[in-house]
């Protein structure tokens, strides 16, 4: 009786949260079907706010400009970070990797307002003019210690026994890196990019300091407009955003299970080798 009023506690606490969470996003997307023009009362279901989001061709270029940099960044952001994760994983001193891991998680726990400051002041002084260069250059800087979190445990788990197999093989450094520690880490390698694709999709605060030159992501567009009043093509525009998000998580759930499942695969071949040689050797 104790378990089973827990058991409700809890899913009713947990449903508590999720509609405190998403009820908001709920309203919002709801509202951007309303034929009335305001979040007030619901008149009726219409497409129109949705047709005037892709008749905007100056949303739709915002709208590339930040798939862009949400890719690059993403795709950029993801090789340094695991040559940074490699480079911290290979210290043996625990206070430098400890000091290491500190300065990669400055850019985390700092405000963004100070980051996207500290870039726009930075970008000034050495002549980087604010635009494509500058935003990307920003989104790369914070993107590149969350993939450094998210492939270090990975590396942490990898047994140090299949390195030394593979050298004991006859494998060099490059090998072993292709061959044995990629495969391994490969699921922290697609989490700590879809970490940073989501990070640079949403990235308000600090791309509002470095944009200039008429070049704008869509952060920065909704904030715009939102200021300009009250416009439902914003509930349309945000609810094809957070659908777009929804579909980037899905896909990586299904890509991670597919690598888990791959690798328990990969393990029960190597077992069932191993078990028939040395059925043959007897």
């Amino acid at each position: 009786m104790i378990e089973a009023r827990k058991w409700r506690w809890s899913h009713l606490y947990l449903i508590a949260v999720f509609a405190v969470m998403y009820a908001p996003i709920f309203y919002l997307m709801f509202y951007s079907f309303n034929s009335g023009g305001t979040m007030h009362g619901y008149e009726g279901f219409t497409l129109d706010w949705y047709r005037e989001v892709f008749a905007d061709t100056r949303l739709l270029i915002i709208v590339l400009n930040t798939l862009v940099i949400a890719l690059l960044s993403g795709l950029l952001s993801t090789v340094l970070g695991v040559m940074g994760a490699l480079a911290i994983y290979e210290v043996r001193r625990r206070r430098t990797k400890n000091t290491l891991l500190s300065f990669n998680n400055v850019l985390i726990v700092s405000p963004d307002v100070i980051i996207g400051a500290s870039f726009l002041i930075m970008f000034t002084m050495i002549g980087i003019k604010l635009g494509f260069i500058s935003v990307l250059l920003s989104h790369i800087a914070f993107s590149v210690p969350i993939v450094v979190l998210m492939v270090l445990p990975k590396l942490q788990e990898m047994s140090t026994s299949l390195i030394d197999a593979a050298r004991d093989l006859g494998a060099n450094r490059w090998q072993v890196l292709t061959g044995v520690v990629l495969p391994f880490i490969r699921p922290g390698i697609f989490a700590g990019f879809f970490m940073a694709l989501t990070y640079s999709l949403d990235d308000f605060a600090v791309t509002f300091f470095v944009t200039g030159n008429g070049y704008s992501t869509l952060s920065v567009e909704i904030y715009s407009r939102a200021r300009q009043g009250i416009s439902l093509s914003i509930n349309a525009l945000s609810t094809l955003i957070f659908l777009f998000t929804t579909l980037l998580v899905v896909g990586y759930y299904f890509i991670t299970r597919r690598s888990a499942t791959g690798a328990q695969s990969a393990a029960g071949r190597g077992g069932s080798a191993a078990g028939a040689g040395k059925g043959g050797a007897r």
